[in-house]
Protein backbone atom coordinates (compact mmCIF):
# COMPACT_ATOMS: atom_id res chain seq x y z
CA UNK A 1 0.00 0.00 0.00
CA UNK A 2 1.22 3.32 -0.98
CA UNK A 3 2.03 6.54 1.75
CA UNK A 4 -0.67 8.91 2.00
CA UNK A 5 1.39 12.27 2.01
CA UNK A 6 -1.47 14.06 2.87
CA UNK A 7 -1.28 12.38 6.41
CA UNK A 8 2.22 14.53 7.31
CA UNK A 9 2.92 17.27 8.96
CA UNK A 10 6.04 19.10 7.32
CA UNK A 11 8.60 17.44 10.09
CA UNK A 12 6.41 13.95 9.15
CA UNK A 13 7.39 14.53 5.35
CA UNK A 14 10.84 15.41 6.45
CA UNK A 15 11.32 12.19 8.50
CA UNK A 16 9.94 10.22 5.55
CA UNK A 17 12.01 12.06 3.10
CA UNK A 18 14.56 10.43 4.95
CA UNK A 19 13.77 7.14 5.53
CA UNK A 20 13.54 6.66 1.82
CA UNK A 21 17.02 7.75 1.46
CA UNK A 22 16.34 11.07 0.27
CA UNK A 23 17.39 14.75 1.40
CA UNK A 24 15.15 16.34 4.62
CA UNK A 25 14.55 19.96 2.63
CA UNK A 26 12.97 17.76 -0.43
CA UNK A 27 10.18 17.49 1.91
CA UNK A 28 8.99 21.53 1.94
CA UNK A 29 9.11 21.75 -1.75
CA UNK A 30 6.62 18.49 -1.99
CA UNK A 31 4.72 19.98 1.22
CA UNK A 32 4.24 23.38 -0.93
CA UNK A 33 3.28 21.64 -4.20
CA UNK A 34 0.40 19.59 -2.27
CA UNK A 35 -1.17 22.09 -0.22
CA UNK A 36 0.02 25.90 -1.90
CA UNK A 37 -0.59 24.46 -5.42
CA UNK A 38 -2.98 21.62 -4.71
CA UNK A 39 -1.00 19.31 -6.78
CA UNK A 40 -1.85 15.39 -6.32
CA UNK A 41 0.56 14.47 -9.12
CA UNK A 42 4.09 13.61 -8.49
CA UNK A 43 4.94 14.31 -11.97
CA UNK A 44 3.67 17.63 -11.96
CA UNK A 45 5.90 18.64 -9.17
CA UNK A 46 8.07 20.63 -12.18
CA UNK A 47 10.95 21.44 -10.06
CA UNK A 48 11.70 18.37 -7.93
CA UNK A 49 14.24 16.09 -10.01
CA UNK A 50 12.88 12.92 -11.95
CA UNK A 51 14.24 10.34 -10.47
CA UNK A 52 12.73 11.76 -7.28
CA UNK A 53 9.11 11.85 -9.10
CA UNK A 54 9.24 8.27 -10.19
CA UNK A 55 10.52 6.93 -6.41
CA UNK A 56 7.47 8.74 -5.19
CA UNK A 57 5.27 7.33 -7.81
CA UNK A 58 6.07 4.16 -6.71
CA UNK A 59 6.33 4.59 -3.27
CA UNK A 60 3.73 7.17 -2.22
CA UNK A 61 0.41 9.01 -3.46
CA UNK A 62 -1.64 12.38 -2.49
CA UNK A 63 -5.05 10.77 -1.68
CA UNK A 64 -7.42 13.30 -2.29
CA UNK A 65 -11.08 13.31 -1.01
CA UNK A 66 -13.23 11.98 -4.08
CA UNK A 67 -16.82 14.54 -4.71
CA UNK A 68 -19.63 12.71 -4.65
CA UNK A 69 -22.05 14.96 -4.64
CA UNK A 70 -22.40 19.06 -4.85
CA UNK A 71 -25.11 21.46 -3.69
CA UNK A 72 -25.01 24.93 -3.78
CA UNK A 73 -27.41 26.97 -1.51
CA UNK A 74 -29.76 29.71 -2.82
CA UNK A 75 -27.41 31.48 0.23
CA UNK A 76 -24.31 30.39 -1.78
CA UNK A 77 -23.39 28.01 0.36
CA UNK A 78 -21.75 25.29 -0.78
CA UNK A 79 -22.31 21.33 0.41
CA UNK A 80 -20.03 18.53 -0.56
CA UNK A 81 -20.25 14.85 0.17
CA UNK A 82 -17.05 13.74 -0.07
CA UNK A 83 -16.07 9.50 -0.62
CA UNK A 84 -13.95 8.50 2.52
CA UNK A 85 -14.10 4.53 1.41
CA UNK A 86 -15.90 1.48 2.56
CA UNK A 87 -19.88 2.93 1.53
CA UNK A 88 -19.03 6.13 4.27
CA UNK A 89 -19.37 9.63 3.03
CA UNK A 90 -18.70 12.50 5.18
CA UNK A 91 -19.76 16.39 4.47
CA UNK A 92 -18.14 19.71 3.92
CA UNK A 93 -19.80 22.97 4.40
CA UNK A 94 -18.09 26.40 2.66
CA UNK A 95 -20.36 29.58 3.99
CA UNK A 96 -19.38 33.06 2.08
CA UNK A 97 -19.62 36.13 3.83
CA UNK A 98 -18.63 39.36 3.36
CA UNK A 99 -15.04 39.58 3.72
CA UNK A 100 -14.45 35.98 4.94
CA UNK A 101 -15.06 32.66 4.19
CA UNK A 102 -15.80 29.56 6.11
CA UNK A 103 -15.10 25.87 6.13
CA UNK A 104 -16.82 23.42 7.94
CA UNK A 105 -14.59 20.48 8.48
CA UNK A 106 -15.71 16.99 9.27
CA UNK A 107 -13.38 14.68 11.85
CA UNK A 108 -15.47 11.41 11.94
CA UNK A 109 -17.62 9.29 9.87
CA UNK A 110 -20.49 9.95 11.92
CA UNK A 111 -20.06 10.88 15.85
CA UNK A 112 -19.11 8.84 18.69
CA UNK A 113 -21.36 11.08 20.67
CA UNK A 114 -24.79 11.08 20.76
CA UNK A 115 -26.14 14.73 21.22
CA UNK A 116 -29.86 14.73 20.87
CA UNK A 117 -30.39 17.61 18.78
CA UNK A 118 -27.70 16.64 16.20
CA UNK A 119 -28.43 15.17 13.47
CA UNK A 120 -25.14 13.66 12.67
CA UNK A 121 -25.11 11.83 16.39
CA UNK A 122 -28.53 10.20 15.01
CA UNK A 123 -26.41 8.75 12.15
CA UNK A 124 -24.23 6.43 14.79
CA UNK A 125 -20.23 6.04 14.70
CA UNK A 126 -18.19 4.38 11.82
CA UNK A 127 -14.59 5.25 12.51
CA UNK A 128 -11.67 8.46 12.25
CA UNK A 129 -10.98 10.21 9.71
CA UNK A 130 -7.37 10.42 8.90
CA UNK A 131 -5.56 13.51 8.90
CA UNK A 132 -5.36 13.36 5.44
CA UNK A 133 -9.27 13.07 5.68
CA UNK A 134 -9.57 15.88 7.18
CA UNK A 135 -6.92 18.53 6.00
CA UNK A 136 -7.88 16.98 2.44
CA UNK A 137 -11.40 18.86 2.96
CA UNK A 138 -9.82 21.98 3.23
CA UNK A 139 -7.22 20.79 0.02
CA UNK A 140 -10.76 20.18 -1.96
CA UNK A 141 -12.68 23.41 -1.06
CA UNK A 142 -9.70 25.34 -2.52
CA UNK A 143 -9.29 23.05 -5.30
CA UNK A 144 -13.20 23.78 -6.33
CA UNK A 145 -13.43 27.22 -5.28
CA UNK A 146 -10.36 27.65 -7.43
CA UNK A 147 -7.97 29.36 -5.33
CA UNK A 148 -4.89 31.12 -6.70
CA UNK A 149 -1.81 31.10 -4.51
CA UNK A 150 -0.58 34.21 -4.98
CA UNK A 151 -3.80 35.92 -4.59
CA UNK A 152 -6.42 36.30 -1.65
CA UNK A 153 -8.14 33.03 0.10
CA UNK A 154 -11.08 31.84 -0.42
CA UNK A 155 -11.56 30.21 2.39
CA UNK A 156 -10.29 32.24 5.46
CA UNK A 157 -11.70 30.80 8.29
CA UNK A 158 -12.16 26.90 9.21
CA UNK A 159 -14.05 25.60 11.81
CA UNK A 160 -13.69 22.08 12.90
CA UNK A 161 -17.25 21.90 13.32
CA UNK A 162 -18.65 19.26 10.55
CA UNK A 163 -19.21 15.76 11.44
CA UNK A 164 -18.00 14.02 14.66
CA UNK A 165 -16.38 15.39 17.76
CA UNK A 166 -13.12 16.72 17.32
CA UNK A 167 -11.35 15.95 20.85
CA UNK A 168 -12.25 12.13 20.23
CA UNK A 169 -10.12 12.18 17.72
CA UNK A 170 -7.11 14.18 19.25
CA UNK A 171 -3.75 13.08 17.49
CA UNK A 172 -5.26 13.41 13.96
CA UNK A 173 -7.22 17.00 14.65
CA UNK A 174 -4.06 17.79 15.59
CA UNK A 175 -1.89 17.06 13.22
CA UNK A 176 -4.57 18.40 10.01
CA UNK A 177 -4.65 21.73 12.43
CA UNK A 178 -0.90 21.69 12.48
CA UNK A 179 -0.95 21.60 8.69
CA UNK A 180 -3.66 24.10 8.17
CA UNK A 181 -1.47 26.68 10.29
CA UNK A 182 1.42 26.18 8.66
CA UNK A 183 3.27 28.59 6.58
CA UNK A 184 3.76 26.17 3.82
CA UNK A 185 0.92 25.04 3.52
CA UNK A 186 -2.77 26.85 3.87
CA UNK A 187 -1.10 29.79 6.37
CA UNK A 188 -4.29 30.33 8.68
CA UNK A 189 -3.79 32.28 11.75
CA UNK A 190 -4.73 30.24 14.95
CA UNK A 191 -7.55 33.23 15.38
CA UNK A 192 -9.32 31.89 12.32
CA UNK A 193 -8.99 28.16 13.03
CA UNK A 194 -11.78 27.28 15.56
CA UNK A 195 -12.20 24.22 17.19
CA UNK A 196 -16.10 23.31 18.55
CA UNK A 197 -16.55 20.66 21.47
CA UNK A 198 -18.89 19.52 23.73
CA UNK A 199 -16.27 19.36 26.45
CA UNK A 200 -13.90 15.99 26.46
CA UNK A 201 -11.84 18.23 29.14
CA UNK A 202 -8.82 15.83 29.29
CA UNK A 203 -8.04 16.25 25.02
CA UNK A 204 -8.62 19.82 26.07
CA UNK A 205 -6.03 20.51 28.59
CA UNK A 206 -3.58 18.51 26.46
CA UNK A 207 -5.06 20.88 23.35
CA UNK A 208 -4.05 23.87 24.99
CA UNK A 209 -0.49 23.27 24.72
CA UNK A 210 -0.45 21.03 22.03
CA UNK A 211 -2.02 23.14 19.04
CA UNK A 212 -4.36 26.01 20.72
CA UNK A 213 -6.67 27.46 18.64
CA UNK A 214 -10.05 29.49 19.36
CA UNK A 215 -12.00 27.67 21.36
CA UNK A 216 -16.11 27.08 21.05
CA UNK A 217 -17.94 25.15 23.38
CA UNK A 218 -21.36 23.29 22.89
CA UNK A 219 -22.77 24.20 26.05
CA UNK A 220 -26.43 24.55 24.86
CA UNK A 221 -28.08 24.46 28.85
CA UNK A 222 -27.30 26.52 31.85
CA UNK A 223 -27.39 23.35 34.51
CA UNK A 224 -26.35 19.92 34.80
CA UNK A 225 -29.83 18.66 34.82
CA UNK A 226 -30.88 19.52 31.53
CA UNK A 227 -27.33 18.99 29.73
CA UNK A 228 -27.00 15.16 30.77
CA UNK A 229 -30.42 15.12 28.74
CA UNK A 230 -29.31 16.33 25.48
CA UNK A 231 -25.80 16.05 25.91
CA UNK A 232 -24.61 12.59 27.46
CA UNK A 233 -21.20 13.45 27.51
CA UNK A 234 -22.13 15.97 30.67
CA UNK A 235 -22.55 13.06 32.54
CA UNK A 236 -19.00 12.15 32.61
CA UNK A 237 -17.78 15.94 32.14
CA UNK A 238 -20.37 18.22 34.19
CA UNK A 239 -20.65 21.97 33.69
CA UNK A 240 -18.33 23.33 36.24
CA UNK A 241 -15.60 20.63 35.49
CA UNK A 242 -16.09 22.07 32.19
CA UNK A 243 -16.22 25.80 32.59
CA UNK A 244 -12.90 25.36 34.83
CA UNK A 245 -11.61 23.20 31.77
CA UNK A 246 -12.19 26.49 30.05
CA UNK A 247 -10.52 29.15 32.05
CA UNK A 248 -7.48 27.29 32.05
CA UNK A 249 -7.59 27.18 28.19
CA UNK A 250 -7.75 31.05 28.03
CA UNK A 251 -4.01 31.15 29.65
CA UNK A 252 -2.93 29.85 26.21
CA UNK A 253 -5.88 30.62 23.61
CA UNK A 254 -5.06 33.03 20.54
CA UNK A 255 -8.32 34.81 21.62
CA UNK A 256 -9.12 35.96 25.08
CA UNK A 257 -12.43 34.53 25.35
CA UNK A 258 -14.61 31.64 24.68
CA UNK A 259 -17.45 30.91 22.13
CA UNK A 260 -20.29 29.31 24.33
CA UNK A 261 -22.68 27.57 21.73
CA UNK A 262 -26.33 27.17 22.53
CA UNK A 263 -29.00 26.07 19.99
CA UNK A 264 -32.42 27.11 21.32
CA UNK A 265 -34.72 24.61 21.55
CA UNK A 266 -38.71 25.26 22.45
CA UNK A 267 -39.41 24.06 26.01
CA UNK A 268 -36.32 22.75 26.52
CA UNK A 269 -33.56 24.99 27.13
CA UNK A 270 -34.93 28.27 26.64
CA UNK A 271 -36.65 29.60 29.34
CA UNK A 272 -35.75 32.60 30.50
CA UNK A 273 -34.91 31.48 33.76
CA UNK A 274 -32.06 29.39 31.89
CA UNK A 275 -30.75 32.75 30.55
CA UNK A 276 -30.37 34.10 34.17
CA UNK A 277 -28.71 31.09 35.50
CA UNK A 278 -26.10 31.65 31.98
CA UNK A 279 -25.07 34.86 33.96
CA UNK A 280 -24.13 33.31 37.37
CA UNK A 281 -22.53 30.32 35.58
CA UNK A 282 -20.43 32.23 33.30
CA UNK A 283 -19.14 35.44 35.89
CA UNK A 284 -15.32 34.51 35.97
CA UNK A 285 -14.84 33.70 32.33
CA UNK A 286 -13.91 35.85 29.83
CA UNK A 287 -16.82 34.85 26.57
CA UNK A 288 -19.77 35.01 24.16
CA UNK A 289 -22.38 33.64 24.02
CA UNK A 290 -23.89 32.36 20.07
CA UNK A 291 -27.65 31.87 20.13
CA UNK A 292 -28.11 28.98 17.23
CA UNK A 293 -31.96 28.14 15.98
CA UNK A 294 -32.40 24.73 15.81
CA UNK A 295 -32.52 23.41 12.86
CA UNK A 296 -35.20 20.88 12.38
CA UNK A 297 -34.84 17.10 10.57
CA UNK A 298 -37.03 14.09 10.70
CA UNK A 299 -37.79 12.48 13.85
CA UNK A 300 -35.86 14.54 15.99
CA UNK A 301 -38.62 15.20 18.46
CA UNK A 302 -37.68 19.11 18.81
CA UNK A 303 -38.40 22.52 17.71
CA UNK A 304 -37.12 25.72 17.55
CA UNK A 305 -37.65 28.66 19.92
CA UNK A 306 -40.09 31.19 18.75
CA UNK A 307 -37.77 34.07 16.91
CA UNK A 308 -39.05 36.82 18.99
CA UNK A 309 -38.60 34.30 22.26
CA UNK A 310 -34.73 34.11 20.96
CA UNK A 311 -34.10 37.78 21.09
CA UNK A 312 -36.12 37.63 24.85
CA UNK A 313 -33.16 35.51 25.64
CA UNK A 314 -30.02 37.67 23.84
CA UNK A 315 -31.85 40.55 25.61
CA UNK A 316 -31.48 38.89 29.11
CA UNK A 317 -27.65 38.45 28.02
CA UNK A 318 -26.95 41.63 26.69
CA UNK A 319 -28.30 43.27 29.61
CA UNK A 320 -25.97 41.55 31.73
CA UNK A 321 -23.06 42.52 29.71
CA UNK A 322 -22.64 39.46 27.40
CA UNK A 323 -21.85 39.29 23.69
CA UNK A 324 -24.47 37.70 22.22
CA UNK A 325 -24.96 36.68 19.00
CA UNK A 326 -27.75 34.92 17.16
CA UNK A 327 -26.28 32.73 14.12
CA UNK A 328 -28.12 33.22 10.79
CA UNK A 329 -28.85 30.73 9.28
CA UNK A 330 -27.25 29.32 6.24
CA UNK A 331 -27.59 26.76 3.70
CA UNK A 332 -30.69 25.81 5.65
CA UNK A 333 -32.45 24.22 1.91
CA UNK A 334 -29.48 22.27 1.59
CA UNK A 335 -29.67 20.55 4.96
CA UNK A 336 -26.26 22.34 5.30
CA UNK A 337 -26.72 24.14 8.53
CA UNK A 338 -25.50 23.67 12.13
CA UNK A 339 -26.77 20.38 13.19
CA UNK A 340 -27.93 19.26 9.76
CA UNK A 341 -24.61 16.73 8.50
CA UNK A 342 -25.18 13.53 7.92
CA UNK A 343 -23.71 12.03 4.79
CA UNK A 344 -23.34 8.63 4.90
CA UNK A 345 -22.40 6.63 7.93
CA UNK A 346 -22.02 2.29 7.73
CA UNK A 347 -23.18 2.08 11.12
CA UNK A 348 -21.10 0.53 13.92
CA UNK A 349 -23.09 1.59 16.56
CA UNK A 350 -26.81 -0.12 15.93
CA UNK A 351 -27.43 3.71 16.60
CA UNK A 352 -29.52 4.14 13.43
CA UNK A 353 -31.60 1.19 14.40
CA UNK A 354 -32.17 1.96 17.86
CA UNK A 355 -33.68 5.98 16.17
CA UNK A 356 -35.83 3.86 13.53
CA UNK A 357 -37.87 2.08 15.91
CA UNK A 358 -38.22 4.94 18.61
CA UNK A 359 -40.06 6.91 15.53
CA UNK A 360 -42.58 4.04 14.45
Amino acid sequence: MKTNLLNYTLEDLANYFESIGEKKFRAKQVFRWMHVYGVSNFEDMTDIAKSLRAKLQDLAEVAVPKLVTEKLASDGVYKWALEVGNGNKIETVFIPDAGRGTLCVSSQVGCALECQFCSTGRQGFNRNLTAGEIVGQLWWANKRLGKDPKGEKIVTNVVMMGMGEPLANYENVVKAMRVMLDDNAYNLSKRKLTLSTSGMISALDKLAFDCPVSLAISLHASNNEVRDKIIPLNKKYPIEDLLAACKRYLDNSPKDYVTFEYVMLKGVNDDLAYAHELIKLVKNIECKFNLIPFNPFPNSGFECSAFGHILKFQKVLQNAGLITTIRKTRGEDIDAACGQLVGKVVDKTKRQQKWALLSV
